[in-house]
């Protein structure tokens, strides 16, 4: 059984994200301001311009859980079309349309040229008392 669990570890070394700095930020949102409405709701969403590189999209997952992910497309340098826009419950790049689920940050339409996409940069959420704590 030993054997076993050292040959199942695996050696692969995750690869940062070479597109999007580390960044240190603490966001506090209160829920119970009226700007902060579309995230009160199952597939609400909304993006901030504070924290992040580019700012920060919150996601309402299913009415009580959320997900934070930094608002800059993870597959190219920075640029001014580079900033990530909501559409519904995607994200969209408009220097090549790249679509990413805000559900799982994943890339929903490559197109073939990008070899071994990147997410979206995710962040910490915490909620406590009807107020998101987002952290990197």
């Amino acid at each position: 059984m030993i054997l076993f669990l050292l040959n199942s570890c695996s050696s692969e070394k995750m690869e940062r994200n070479p597109y999007l700095t580390n960044v240190k930020f603490n966001l506090q949102i209160n829920l119970n301001l009226p700007s902060y409405d579309l995230l009160r709701f199952a597939g609400g969403s909304m993006r901030l311009n504070q924290g992040g590189v580019n700012g920060v999209l919150v996601f309402n997952l299913n009415g009580n859980d959320y997900l934070a992910w930094d608002a800059s497309c993870p597959n190219h340098a920075l640029k001014d079309c580079s900033k990530l826009e909501i559409f519904g419950v995607l994200a969209e790049c408009s220097c090549e349309d790249y679509q990413y689920s805000l559900a799982t940050g994943q890339l929903l339409n490559s197109d073939g040229k990008t070899k071994n996409p990147h997410p979206m940069l995710f962040y910490s959420v915490r909620s406590s008392n009807n107020q998101l704590f987002i952290s990197n």
